[in-house]
């Protein structure tokens, strides 16, 4: 297929990658000229604006940091909006709220483009090696439409509803991310301040009651998993800032629905404090810091 690609930062460039290596023709643009051009020596074709990268497209996808950015993207002079043929899908993977998602869908609607969010779980890791989870909301039919496309980029395409509830799924799921994080973080704190070794109580932890992915793939605690961030400085992850905005969305998301969210308002906190300390670019495994007491985690 004709792919406009609109965003190639830490997720959408690798994604886009695996987009050219199952065969498709990609028109790209990202604000980062040197973004673009790491993609057109891959193969891909630039375009000098969101409109020149959906002119041709047979599918449009998206993979922004915000709203805000989704929307200049999409309603711009120069957007997908003004250059997309009608009845081309428009495939936003991006992680936002699920209300912008509703009305950005009712603009594509209103000139015969389906809008389909589909967020992603699986990090830069799962973007790198295309086994991506994506999850989508929109039509069926639309869904099946894109399905094959999303295929090239993920393991696991999951047609959650309506419009705006793969965003519902990703902010639901990033919530419990955020709050199994920071537990982790605090037994581990703990574990070590009582002196037990950290492997050993991480091995404990991860074959039996307290086993989760934030123990047993992405450890908090430095040198339990060589493959973590926390084995690497913290670095070349999710950042702390990032997982504060999705519990944002998913407090806000909380307010207008007025369901309780306790430990997610608590977990918010927490990577708020690491932010505001200066941790935002770090890995959100990195909260750990908060608990440890020796210097070198301060």
């Amino acid at each position: 297929m004709k792919i406009g690609f609109v965003g190639l930062g830490n997720m959408g460039a690798p994604m886009a990658r695996n987009l050219l290596n199952a065969g498709h023709v990609l028109h790209v643009f990202d604000v980062s000229a040197s973004a673009v051009q790491a993609l057109v020596e891959a193969g891909a074709q630039a375009a000098v604006s969101p409109k020149a990268a959906s002119a041709e497209a047979e599918c449009v996808i998206t993979m922004l940091p915000a709203a805000a950015h989704v929307k200049s993207v999409l309603t711009g002079d120069d957007g997908i909006l003004a250059g997309i043929a009608r009845g081309v899908a428009i495939v936003d993977s991006s992680t936002i709220d699920p209300a912008s998602v509703k009305a950005f869908a009712a603009l594509a609607q209103q000139q015969g483009n389906a809008f389909l969010d589909a967020p992603v779980s699986g990090g830069t890791g799962g973007a790198a090696a295309g086994t991506l989870t994506f999850m989508v909301g929109g039509s069926v039919e639309a869904y099946e439409r894109v399905k094959p496309v999303l295929s090239a980029m993920g393991g696991n395409i999951v047609h959650c509803g309506d419009t705006g509830t793969g965003q519902v799924a990703k902010i639901c799921n990033n919530l419990v991310l955020g709050i199994t994080m920071a537990g982790v973080a605090e037994g581990m704190a703990l574990g070590e301040a009582l002196g037990i070794d950290p492997k050993v109580l991480a091995g404990i932890m991860n074959t039996s009651t307290g086993r989760c992915w934030s123990s047993d793939t992405y450890n908090p605690f430095p040198g339990v998993i060589d493959a973590a961030p926390s084995s690497r400085g913290y670095t070349g992850g999710f950042g702390t800032d990032l997982m504060l905005k999705d519990l944002g969305l998913a407090t806000d998301a909380a307010k207008l629905v007025r369901q309780p969210v306790f430990l997610g308002a608590l977990a918010q906190q927490l990577y708020q404090a690491m932010s505001t300390n200066g941790a935002g670019k770090l890995d959100f495994s990195s909260v750990i810091r908060l608990y440890r007491r020796d210097d070198a985690a301060t």
